[in-house]
């Protein structure tokens, strides 16, 4: 293991942009840089030690943790706190790795 972890985005969703799910889950959702199937870990960090940053509240530390599908290391940074929808559009806005199509004129 050379102590090198491959980084990717983490989500918490909280409030209005958990509606889907147990409301005492508190996980981080992320996709796996390596073989790209979304996984889940449970959330370690208090909320209170986010900040924001970006116009995103963040825990810029973040958390390693493995692929469950191809059971390779790497590190959740920065973990991005959502708490409604709004704050979930504007995540995937920005964060989204297709460019939105320009209509022609």
């Amino acid at each position: 293991m050379d102590g090198r972890n491959i980084e990717t985005v983490g989500v918490r969703r909280t409030g209005w942009a958990a509606l889907d799910r147990d409301p005492q889950e508190d996980t981080v959702d992320y996709t796996c840089p390596h073989c790209g199937s979304r996984g889940r870990k449970n959330a370690r960090r208090e909320r209170a030690l986010y900040h924001f940053t970006d116009g995103f509240l963040q825990d810029l530390q973040g958390e390693v943790t493995q692929c469950r599908s191809c059971h390779q290391s790497l590190r959740v940074v920065p973990v991005v706190m959502l708490h409604d929808q709004d704050e979930t559009r504007r995540f995937e806005a920005v964060f989204s790795e297709e460019l939105p199509a320009v209509p022609a004129q």
